[in-house]
């Protein structure tokens, strides 16, 4: 192989762009609903290892109850699946060294939520 078609090689390789990021995905095993999540801060980038908590109450008169938490990619993208469809209405709790922000989600009125949030 002669040197011109080494180079190209390298050059070619070198530029591919690198794979995006795999997506925390967080799986509750309790229905078929889900919420994915894009974090930013006030400037528009995406924050990464930014905490999502959320209680989810159901059951009859939302008696069981279950804490989820995931952390946000180098995206800011995180999901949480297998809500349930029939629950109270979720409020996820969102933070970051000190920064809180909320989302809500009605499971029985958007089942697959995708919820953009900015801390402040």
């Amino acid at each position: 192989m002669t040197i011109a078609a080494l180079v190209f090689l390298s050059t070619l390789f070198a530029s591919q762009a690198s794979p995006a990021p795999e997506v925390p995905v967080l799986d509750a095993r309790l229905g078929k609903c889900s919420a994915s999540f894009t974090v930013k801060d006030a400037s528009g980038a995406p924050v990464y290892l930014a905490l999502i908590h959320v209680r989810v109450r159901y059951g009859a008169m939302g008696i069981k109850r279950m804490d989820l938490e995931v952390g946000t990619n180098s995206d800011g993208k995180a999901m949480i699946r297998g809500l349930p469809d029939k629950a109270r209405p979720m409020i996820y709790d969102i933070q970051k060294d000190g920064k809180k922000a909320a989302a809500e989600q009605d499971v029985e009125k958007i089942c697959e939520a995708t919820l953009d949030v900015t801390l402040p």
